[in-house]
């Protein structure tokens, strides 16, 4: 398999995650996320949870999107 082929997977798996996030179970959401960003990449977490928390409803009943980060 191709480097491009297998950009290709993980855009088409990560558009299809986002399209989906508001379904998935609170702890699929936790696991995708951990995975998706490294826990001493504070800018990017924070970037990305902001993003979640600003687009998909079940995740903005957190009082701080952030929680779960300091967890």
């Amino acid at each position: 398999m191709t480097n491009n082929s297998t950009q290709e997977f993980e855009r088409l798996l990560g558009k299809a995650a986002l399209a989906l996030w508001s379904d998935f179970p609170r702890h699929v959401q936790e696991n995708l996320f951990e995975a998706a960003v490294a826990r001493d990449d504070v800018i990017i977490r924070n970037r990305l949870a902001s993003y979640l928390h600003d687009h998909h409803p079940k995740t903005a009943h957190l009082a701080n999107p952030m929680q779960s980060l300091s967890d």
